[in-house]
Formats: C-alpha cells, structure tokens, sequence
C-alpha cells in the first residue's frame, strides 16, 4: 500500500512538473482566436482587443479567425473538434449555450465540448421604441400592446437572436403579445425602427445607443439586473414592473475540452490583466459591454445555467429558427 501510494505521488509529482514546464513554454507559435460572427461586429472587435493585447502579453500572435455560419454552430463545432493543445482558442457569446436549444441538429456539447477559460463581459439587451409611439416607460408600452395586440411590430435582430429571446420571455413574463419582426442584424432593424417601419425593438446596446443619445429613439429598458454604464438613466425591466427579469448576454473565450489546466490558467491571466487595464475598460463600455473579468468557473457556471434556462423557455415559446 505504502509503495502504491508514493508511486501515485510520484506521478502526480512528474505531471505537476511537465504542466508547469508547458505553461512556462507557451506560446511558442501563433494561436488562433476563432470568432463565430463576421468582421466588423462587436464580438469580433471585442476579440481583436484582447487578441492585440494578449500578444503584448504573451509574445506571440492571437491571430483572428472569422468562421461565421449556423448562428455561431460552424465555429462552435470546429473548436470542440480542434486539437486541446492551446493554440485554437474560441471567443463566443451566449450563443454557444443557446444554440443547441434552436437547432436540432448542433454537433457541439457547450458544456463538455469546451474548457472555458475566462468570462470577459456581460451585455444588455435594451428596448428602444420610436419617438413617435408617445410612450416613455415600460409601463406605457406594456399597457399599449394590452389595447392594440398584435397591431404592435416589435422587432429584433433575427429568430433565435437575444433580442428575440428577451422579447418573447418579456411577453410571457408581462402577459402581453406583439407582432414580431426578425431582421438580419441589428443595424438594418435600428435603422427601420429610427425609419419608424416597426414600432420597437430589442438589441444590444452598441447600435442603439447613439440613437438614443440623439433622440431619435426612446429606450425604455436593459434586459439585465443591473442598469447599464452606457445608459445609466435608463431602468432596468425588473426596476420597471417584471420583478426578476433578467436576459444578461455575456462573452467569453473558451479552449476544445481536454486543454492542459495550466494553459487555462495562463491564458485566464493574461486575460484578467487586459480587462483591468483602464482603456480596454473605457473601449468595452463604449461597445456596449460591462467588463466583468471572470475566471473558468464564472464562464463555466454562465454557460450551465443558460443551457438550462433556454432549454426551458424555448420550446415552451415554440421559438423556432426561420
């Protein structure tokens, strides 16, 4: 017994060491950051923050990948599949955990397929109505969808998007039922909604809140349990009469299942410091996130808990993907 268990502690002694020894050595390549959306949009420019600094950080490139498709399920499939050796890295939002609730089909476990390895940010769903619908409360809104129905268009940026998710849990939430109208992103529906084409809309916060500030829409609450650092003045739903609601998006970089604890570790790091830095702060908030700086656990817990909540509320909303 007494040989059996220095043996163990010999093994666990040698793989300590040889972990510590890849840490210390990594990266000695350039790492690819797979992105799920196309260029241009907020995830990828969020990715590309971190990938400048992480290679200041790290000394080594974090090379950009855009592999959009399926909602997000191209890239979310390829990592689970890629080699755990730290060098493909995912950076992805809700959507990850989402998906397998829209889709029938996804080739991806979001929770045993992926290491997660650092929550980034968090981000809120904001509804914004146009001007000319004279209402400035969620409480005016809700009561006007109870007179007029379905003669209400409250868009969003696509089915299956958050913004159609947080609409649809706010009607069933608030008892109410509009018309909804799915875009292709969330600049085209912005830019209907500022046309006055629709009457609302739910959309994260980087398209809507110039508009807001110029006063060509009226925000009249963020879907998280905390008011919003871009839109402080701006109630929460729970504040304005839905104790309890919350659709919080966040973002997170995540490594395929099976990559070396300390490579988590390290990349988790480097990650945390980026977040802190004052700038990258001021960036973030300016794109619409709330810097959060969240370890595996955090990201890990997020990504349980959303698999588990839309698994519910998804088929009980007959959501489906056009």
């Amino acid at each position: 017994m007494k040989r059996l268990i220095t043996k163990i502690l010999a093994t666990a002694v040698v793989a300590t060491t040889a972990h510590a020894a890849l840490a210390a050595d990594y990266p000695d390549k350039p790492v690819r950051l797979i992105v799920p959306t196309a260029a241009g949009g907020s995830l990828d420019t969020l990715a590309r923050l971190l990938g400048q600094r992480l290679e200041a950080q790290l000394g080594q490139p974090f090379v950009v990948e855009n592999r959009p498709g399926g909602n997000g399920n191209t890239a979310f499939e390829y990592v689970s599949k890629a080699k755990p050796d730290g060098y493909t890295l995912l950076v992805a939002s809700d959507a990850l955990a989402i998906n397998p609730s829209l889709y029938k089909n996804v080739r991806y476990d979001p929770v045993k397929g992926f290491a997660p390895i650092s929550l980034v940010t968090t981000a809120a769903q904001v509804l914004v109505v146009k001007p000319s619908l004279n209402v400035k409360t969620l409480k005016d809104f809700t009561a006007l969808v109870k007179q007029k129905g379905k003669a209400i268009t409250v868009a969003s940026p696509g089915s299956g998007s958050a913004g159609h998710l947080a609409g649809t849990l706010y009607q069933s939430e608030a008892g109410v039922t509009w018309t909804h109208v799915a875009y292709k992103g969330g600049g085209p529906a912005v830019a209907d909604l500022v046309g006055g084409h629709v009457d609302g809309l739910f959309v994260t916060l980087a398209p809507a809140v110039p508009q807001v500030k110029a006063g060509a829409l009226v925000a009249l609450a963020v879907t998280t349990p905390k008011r919003s650092t871009a839109l402080p003045d701006v109630p929460t739903v729970a504040e304005a009469g839905v104790p309890g609601f919350d659709v919080t998006n966040w973002q997170g970089v995540f490594a395929p299942a099976g990559t070396p604890a300390a490579l988590v570790d390290k990349v988790n790091g480097a990650i945390q410091k980026i977040v802190r830095e004052q700038d990258i702060k001021s960036r973030l908030i300016e794109l619409g996130f709330e810097p959060v700086s969240g370890g595996p656990a955090d990201l890990g817990q997020h990504v349980r808990e959303n698999v588990t909540k839309w698994a519910k509320v998804i088929p009980q909303a007959n959501i489906t993907v056009d």
